[in-house]
């Protein structure tokens, strides 16, 4: 029988994209948001999968699906069935989280087959970085055909990047920042996790600040409003509808809902302006990976994560 490409997608838009484009292999669509929450180096172990199902519950009130992530992932379990696996994600820190965990579990199952990348973010003519699924079809056929064959120091990186997010010391991912490889994006999106914990002064992490300087430069009439400008101005970070709703309403004690618009409170105001640290009036105890938001600070002179003297686990 002859082999197929077995293609890994950040979603099912974009498989279905693909299948459009009669894209010829098989397709397993990744479900997963591994950006947040607890993680163990092990992916979708009982315990993995335990954690997650309470972290979704937690937070967003969401039943996982582990029916259907289970019945996508039992396609790994016949790697005699492929000739090559082509991963396609986005340049974004979301689909980095999700990569490199894939990579490791490619490596768990003992797949040992070539594995390609395909990565959208700058295109030629383009000012904005762009995900898969606003290519063009002609631009995402082009970036196929010009997809990246990872090599070993590659896959070795991708793992090394899983292990540290899921251990207890994230600033173990600095040097691997400037490391050279085939992912155009880790350094910026490795940078954009670490800025996602308070900042030492304000409190605020990068996404939060931005968000209230959108509040403050605009004239926002409602969350739905703020959503939309976020989702087009929220840089490497690539969060969703979902995790972005659910962090408005967590900087809800920073702003006021006027009758048609919002403004930042006095201390929404202090804290854009570091002249308040606001970390402890926000809902700071999200996971990423193995730590929790809230343990530690991000200090812009010393260019590091700092433990918090305030938090109590």
């Amino acid at each position: 029988m002859e082999k197929k490409i077995l293609h890994i997608t950040n979603g099912s838009v974009l498989t279905n994209f693909l299948n459009e484009l009669k894209i010829e292999g098989e397709f397993l669509t990744w479900q997963a948001m591994l950006c947040e929450g607890p993680t163990t180096e092990k992916v979708f172990s009982e315990e993995f999968l335990e954690l997650r199902r309470i972290h979704f519950k937690k937070f967003y009130d969401v039943e996982v699906d582990n029916e259907l992530i289970e019945s996508e992932l039992e396609k790994l379990d016949h790697p005699d069935l492929y000739s090559e696996i082509v991963l396609w994600f986005e340049y974004d820190l979301f689909c980095h989280i999700n990569m490199v965990a894939i990579i490791s579990l490619l490596k768990q199952k003992q797949m040992h087959l070539p594995i390609y990348l395909v990565c959208s973010g700058r295109v030629k003519g383009s000012k904005t970085l762009k995900g898969l699924s606003e290519l063009s079809t002609e631009q995402l056929l082009a970036h196929y055909h010009n997809k990246v064959l990872l090599t070993a120091e590659d896959l070795e990186l991708a793992r090394n990047v899983w292990s540290i997010y899921c251990g207890i010391d994230h600033n173990l991912l600095k040097p691997l920042i400037v490391k050279s490889s085939s992912f155009n994006y880790l350094s910026n999106c490795l940078k954009a996790h670490l800025e996602r914990f308070p900042d030492s002064v304000s409190g605020l992490n990068d996404l939060e600040r931005n968000i209230l300087k959108i509040i403050h430069k605009n004239k926002i009439t409602s969350k739905n409003h703020l959503l939309g400008y976020i989702l087009n101005y929220q840089g490497f970070f690539g969060y969703g509808d979902l995790q972005l709703t659910r962090i408005i309403d967590e900087l809800s004690v920073l702003y006021t809902i006027k009758e048609d618009h919002i403004e930042l409170n006095r201390d929404g105001y202090l804290a854009l302006e570091n002249q308040l640290n606001c970390a402890e009036k926000i809902e700071n105890h999200i996971m990423y990976g193995g730590v929790k938001k809230a343990a530690f600070y991000f200090s812009r002179s010393q260019n590091k994560l700092i433990k918090s003297v305030h938090y109590d686990d």
